[in-house]
C-alpha cells in the first residue's frame, strides 16, 4: 500500500459521480415556495463537500453544479464516458406522500448495486428523521442507463408541508447531505483523512 502511494499516478482514484436531479427549464417536483432543482443542487454540493473535507482516494463529478439544463442521456452519457464507479442521483418526492426512499433498476443489477443501495439507504436514515418509505426498484432512466452501479434517492416530499419545512432549513440538508456522504463513502470504502470522517 505504502509502496502504491509513493507511485502516486497508479493509485486508483474511486470516480463518484453526483447528479442533482432537474436544472435550468425543469424545476422538477414544486410545493411550499420550493422548487425540486434548487434543493437537489443544494444537497449535491454539500455531499460534494463533506466527501471532500473529510475522506480522500476519490474524485467527484457533477451533471451540473448550478442551475442549469441537463438532459438525462446528457447526465448518463456524461458518467459513463468519465467511468464512473458510482451514480447517485438525487431528487426531492412529490405526490401526496411523506418520508425517504431510494430506488435501484429493476431489471438485471449487481450484487454491488444492492450492496451500496442497503449501505446508503442505512447510513441516511441514521441522519434524517423522514418516514422510511423503505428500499425500491423502478425503470428510471438514470438507473437503466448508467453503466455502473447506482441509486436514485427522493429525500422527503416538497408538497408535504412537515418534509417541505425539513426541506427550507439549510441544517436538515447538512443532515441529509451527511447521510448521503457517509453511505457513498462506507459503500465505496473511502478513507477518512485524519481527523475526519464520522
Amino acid at each position: 500500500m505504502y509502496i502504491e502511494i509513493l507511485k502516486r499516478g497508479e493509485v486508483n482514484m474511486v470516480k463518484i459521480y453526483l447528479d442533482p436531479g432537474h436544472g435550468g427549464t425543469d424545476p422538477g417536483a414544486q410545493g411550499n415556495g420550493l422548487q425540486e432543482k434548487n434543493v437537489t443542487l443544494a444537497i449535491a454540493l454539500k455531499v460534494r463537500d463533506i466527501l471532500n473535507r473529510d475522506y480522500e482516494g476519490h474524485t467527484i463529478r457533477m451533471s451540473r453544479s448550478s442551475d442549469a439544463t441537463v438532459s438525462l442521456p446528457q447526465r448518463t452519457n456524461d458518467a459513463n464516458s468519465w467511468g464512473a464507479d458510482y451514480f447517485v442521483s438525487i431528487h426531492i418526492n412529490a405526490g401526496g406522500g411523506t418520508g425517504y426512499e431510494d430506488y435501484i433498476y429493476n431489471g438485471s443489477v449487481s450484487s454491488q448495486d444492492i450492496s451500496y443501495r442497503d449501505i446508503v439507504h442505512a447510513e441516511i436514515m441514521k441522519q434524517v428523521d423522514f418516514r422510511n418509505r423503505g428500499k425500491k426498484r423502478a425503470n428510471f432512466h438514470v438507473l437503466r442507463e448508467s453503466n455502473m452501479p447506482a441509486v436514485l434517492t427522493e429525500n422527503g416530499f416538497i408538497d408535504n408541508s412537515t418534509d417541505a419545512a425539513k426541506l427550507k432549513s439549510d441544517a436538515y440538508l447538512n443532515r441529509i447531505a451527511l447521510g448521503h456522504a457517509n453511505g457513498i463513502a462506507k459503500a465505496l470504502g473511502l478513507r477518512p483523512k485524519s481527523g475526519g470522517g464520522n
